[in-house]
């Protein structure tokens, strides 16, 4: 089993940043792909970022890319999500997976979640 604790949400100003980390225990974390997903009100679950096992493939989804950096840190058991440029349309609760699959940009392809945390971008 694993367990997965995201933490760096919060408010920000259109435009600012803000650092996701997602903190891992339990198996082995550096055997799965990870996954950025976020969820905005009223609206299905996105994928967002993803990152292979070995942090050598990254992936993002067109609305975010040049904006957003997946990384990740084996040895700490943790993957971040860097967010620059955010935008209001940015606003979701944002939770990372794993996926025991190489890759997977799809809510199915997971098999472990975080329980979220909120991201608010204001005008």
């Amino acid at each position: 089993q694993v367990q997965l604790a995201e933490s760096g949400g919060g408010l920000v100003q259109a435009g600012g940043s803000l650092r996701l980390s997602c903190a891992a225990s339990g198996r082995t974390f550096s055997s799965y792909s990870m996954g950025w997903f976020r969820q905005a009100p009223g609206k299905e679950r996105e994928f967002v970022s993803g990152i292979t096992w070995s942090g050598g493939r990254t992936y993002y989804a067109d609305s975010v890319k040049g904006r957003f950096t997946i990384s990740r840190d084996n040895a700490k058991n943790t993957v971040y999500l860097q967010m620059n440029s955010l935008k209001p349309e940015d606003t979701a609760v944002y939770y990372c997976a794993l996926s025991r699959l190489p890759y997977s940009d799809s809510v199915a392809g997971m098999d472990y979640w975080g329980i979220g945390t909120l991201v608010t971008v204001s005008l």
